[in-house]
């Protein structure tokens, strides 16, 4: 295909690892980041400039570290299972370094406008207009990589809230709040209950008089602890238990995680019960919520109905003075610098597994990192940026505009079955479903049979252990050669931090065993079972 100099947009997590993968693959990558730093959302700053999203002082990373890494880049075995979002920075930024990145990123530069060359049917080649320092410059591109995120533009739906212009009160969006210290003795109402509203709640309730949590359906809460003290997403996401959901029914999932959840606490009693299940919408992740609510400082209250000069009026007719609203309402998809060549997308953002236009005469356009994966963004977006790169080389191909269109719909029909209606939840992936996906298309996906029969030990760790990036560098392009090592310390490395004061460990209970023994049992049929469905 002839692709050489490609565009990244964004200096994020997803930017980053698209530099990596261009350079990988011999392509000469240029990265266009707005800000006069890396990072993208983990970036903090005490004022969010304007078409910056910001983050709050205490936010902590939703995903555990082993979930969270770079696939041939661990993250260091000292540093905490969920890492503060300094923490989270500190990595990135030795990441960048290790892989010599810095010098392919162009600062302070922002992009304008990405539009077809004249002889893009031919060439697949794009103008590319930048502004830095009030002047700008045209680049010409072969291949661009949009990595500018899912949280460009806030959704801040003012007009669905009557009575909301005559509001007294501070009124601001998520984005803008930094820390609780400007809520001291006040009462505030938070609107929407996702994970930063739930954040936002239980951490301004430490120092407000009251706060109102105003959710119109509820949610399903998890908490980052799970059985034994584990991180939750490194037990649960594992290809042995996601074995097991495929051959088991739904309804039946939907019980066990339920009640699991229930046991916690009662998600009816704390008025946080949704009506749908728990596997059709994106669920919610808060330590510290259930806490707030027990003992009185967060009230769950249902949606705001209507605001006066000093109140808070809901829709089951109770009314409460506040003095200040927080709309947690979420995101937007935006992309302002392809606003005027309505040929690249279609008003629903429709794309081949979420990265490729399928309209294109030449795919030499990818985006990178617009899903919401039920996981970790950095692995499912390296993962897309490494076939990317390879499509751009030619080594790797699409289907045709019809195949692709079919593939876009059944996924499409698939979610409208699934899930209710929602904002965000066409783009709502699983992530060990959609990380094989992508892996199968890039030729990465861990070979269970292979390894069964010439690596025992590893083969168990794979489909047993949680399902790290580590096991799309086991072979194919861009085989690592730690992997192996990676997959088989990766407990270590969780245990790690945790593990600061020395105790004598009893011995292992019976009980233990004989989990053991039905585990690697389960995993022989597993194997055999997946066998016989690919065969047929």
């Amino acid at each position: 295909m002839g692709v050489k100099r490609v565009a990244v947009i964004g200096a994020g997590v997803s930017g980053l690892g698209a530099i990596k993968c261009c350079l990988e693959e011999g392509l000469e990558p240029t990265c266009f980041e707005k800000r006069s730093d890396i990072g993208g959302l983990w970036k903090y700053e005490e004022i969010s400039t304007s078409g910056n999203p910001g983050i709050y002082k205490s936010l902590t990373c939703n995903t555990s570290k082993e979930m969270t890494a770079f696939s041939d880049y661990p993250i260091p075995d000292h540093f905490p299972n969920y890492m503060h979002n300094s923490k989270m920075m500190e990595y990135l930024r030795m990441y960048a370094r290790h892989f010599g990145l810095m010098k392919h990123i162009q600062f302070q530069t922002k992009v304008c406008s990405i539009k077809k060359r004249p002889d893009f049917s031919s060439s697949g080649q794009w103008d590319v207009v930048v502004e830095s320092e009030e002047t700008q410059k045209t680049y010409i591109f072969d291949g661009i990589m949009v990595c500018s995120g899912y949280y460009t533009e806030k959704y801040f739906p003012l007009q669905d809230f009557e009575g909301i212009s005559k509001f007294q009160g501070s009124c601001l969006h998520s984005w803008e709040y930094k820390d609780p210290g400007n809520f001291v003795g006040k009462r505030v109402v938070v609107i929407g209950l996702g994970n930063s509203g739930a954040d936002v709640a239980g951490e301004i309730s430490r120092v407000a008089e009251q706060v109102f949590l105003s959710t119109r359906q509820g949610a399903w809460i998890w908490n980052r602890v799970w059985d034994h003290g584990n991180p939750m997403d490194a037990t649960l996401f594992t290809r042995y238990n996601r074995t097991v959901q495929k051959v088991c029914p739904r309804y039946l999932i939907n019980r066990q995680l339920e009640n699991k959840l229930n046991t916690r606490f009662n998600h009816a009693n704390y008025g946080l019960l949704p009506q749908h299940r728990i596997l059709d919408q994106r669920t919610v992740l808060s330590d510290d919520l259930p806490h707030r609510i027990i003992i009185g400082k967060v009230k769950i209250k249902p949606n705001v109905k209507a605001f006066t000069s000093t109140s808070a009026i809901f829709e089951d007719g109770t009314e409460e003075n506040i003095d200040a609203v927080i709309f947690a309402t979420g995101y937007t998809l935006s992309f302002p610098f392809l606003s005027d060549d309505s040929g690249v997308l279609d008003s629903q953002y429709s794309m081949f597994k979420y990265v490729f236009p399928p309209e294109l005469e030449k795919p030499t356009l990818a985006f990178i990192g617009l899903i919401q994966p039920i996981g970790a963004i950095i692995p499912t977006s390296e993962l897309q940026s490494r076939w990317v790169v390879r499509v751009f080389t030619g080594l790797k191909t699409l289907p045709s505009r019809k195949a692709m269109m079919a593939d876009i719909n059944r996924k499409n029909q698939t979610q409208t079955k699934d899930s209710k209606k929602s904002r965000k939840v066409s783009r709502i992936v699983t992530f060990v479903d959609y990380m094989d996906e992508i892996a199968s298309e890039l030729g990465v996906k861990p070979n269970l049979l292979s390894l069964l029969f010439w690596d025992t030990k590893l083969a168990k760790e794979v489909f047993c252990g949680p399902c790290t990036a580590y096991q799309y560098r086991l072979q194919g392009p861009g085989k690592w050669a730690g992997a192996r090592a990676a997959i088989l310390t990766q407990r270590e490395r969780i245990l790690k931090p945790l593990r600061t004061r020395v105790v004598k460990q009893s011995h292992l209970s019976h009980m233990f065993w004989i989990k053991s023994v039905c585990v690697v049992v389960f995993f022989f049929i597993s194997i055999l079972v997946i066998m016989h469905i690919t065969s047929h």
